[in-house]
């Protein structure tokens, strides 16, 4: 049963399988559930009123991110092999950050979607696996146009997962610990940080370090458009609120207050960011970037303690992967250390548009230099 994990919506059964669930079975797959996601699949917090709390499998309590928080925990604690999430702000990549595990958000328009999101062309399908190679076979079925996607790229699915291997120097790849402007949990920044001298000392690339100018740009346009989409949700809000989550009913109220005619000067300067961002990767082919600023911190919270405090800006530590949902750059998570205290760090690879096979072969030897991490008291295999 589907019910969007919000108490607005009475649970139905649906009566197809969507397109890409359809392409996986063809080839073998093995539908095993459906995974937990936040309310309406709005924010990074793994809980919703419905289905309460997704606990992450590094620990009981903790944040195991969101939306596509099930698909990462059941990921990183064994359950099945291949696990399928969405992404409009980084729900594929920080609930794989915050559980250890492997997921990337391909181009947009790679995976079909059926229906398109109501999300301006920023929300993307894509896997959540324990390996590169398993999210590469995944998307070796998924990719490909669908009739009913209108914004679906033409192109069959392509042989992603025999082609990983680097065989030749990647290129000038960036690497900016902040983009110029986030702040960044010192845990986090360590382990990212060494991680990347690792990347110049043991596999001998050229990374440099970068400020992009665009960066400080992204807050305020992110926070705008987050809110805006929200929005739509105030007619459940009206029946519905004092049963649903209260940060996402104060982010759909903040977004009310938008007018039209703020929405397309919005979108006007979206659509410039979003192209200095692909002119900077035709310069650096990739960008390498923390995927969050925090590890997994106590489930409760819309923010970390330590965090300055708002009624639902969980964007605020997770500035670096909503950026390429406006953009729709390929960007990944691969795990590439653990905090002081234990709890799992992924590095983001983002490609230029269209290179999904360069963002899965980047991740691939990050995966085959820090190796896979397994969550404590979880049995992985494979």
């Amino acid at each position: 049963m589907t019910s969007q994990d919000s108490p607005s919506v009475a649970p139905y059964r649906a009566e197809v399988d969507n397109p890409v669930v359809a392409r996986l079975k063809r080839e073998g797959a093995i539908v095993l559930g459906k995974t937990t996601m936040s309310e309406f699949a709005w924010s990074g917090i793994s809980r919703n009123p419905v289905t309460g709390i997704t606990h992450n499998p590094w620990g009981r309590g903790l944040n195991a991110g969101a939306s596509s928080a099930g698909a990462a925990a059941a990921a990183a604690a064994g359950f099945g092999a291949l696990h399928l999430g969405s992404d409009g702000a980084g729900s594929i990549r920080l609930p794989a950050h915050f559980c250890g595990v492997f997921g990337i958000k391909p181009t947009y328009g790679r995976v079909p979607q059926v229906p398109v999101s109501n999300n301006d062309y920023a929300t993307h399908v894509g896997p959540i696996t324990r390996s590169v190679r398993d999210g590469a076979l995944m998307l070796d079925v998924m990719t490909g146009a669908h009739a009913l996607d209108r914004t679906s790229l033409e192109g069959g699915p392509t042989d992603h997962a025999s082609a990983l291997a680097l065989t030749d120097d990647p290129g000038p790849v960036a690497f900016s610990p902040d983009l110029g402007h986030a702040r960044v949990d010192p845990d986090v920044g360590e382990v990212v940080l060494s991680a990347v001298e690792r990347l110049r000392s043991e596999l001998g690339w050229t990374v440099r370090d970068v400020a992009p100018d665009w960066g400080p740009e992204g807050p305020e346009i992110g926070r705008f458009f987050w809110a805006a989409l929200q929005s739509k949700f105030l007619p459940e809000i009206e029946r519905f609120g004092d049963d649903m989550s209260p940060d996402l009913v104060a982010c759909a109220r903040e977004g009310a207050h938008y007018s039209v005619s703020e929405y397309h000067q919005m979108r006007e300067w979206k659509n410039a960011y979003t192209g200095r961002i692909e002119t900077s990767l035709q310069e650096w082919r990739f960008l390498i970037t923390p995927v969050a600023s925090v590890a997994a911190f106590p489930v409760e919270r819309v923010m970390p303690v330590h965090w300055p405090g708002h009624e639902w800006d969980w964007l605020s530590w997770a500035e670096f992967m909503y950026p390429f949902n406006m953009s729709g750059n390929p960007a990944a998570s691969v795990p590439c250390g653990l905090t002081r205290s234990g709890l799992p760090v992924g590095l983001q690879i983002v490609g230029r548009r269209f290179d999904d096979l360069g963002v899965l072969r980047i991740a691939c030897a990050i995966e085959a230099l820090f190796g896979r991490f397994r969550a404590p008291n979880c049995s992985v295999t494979g």
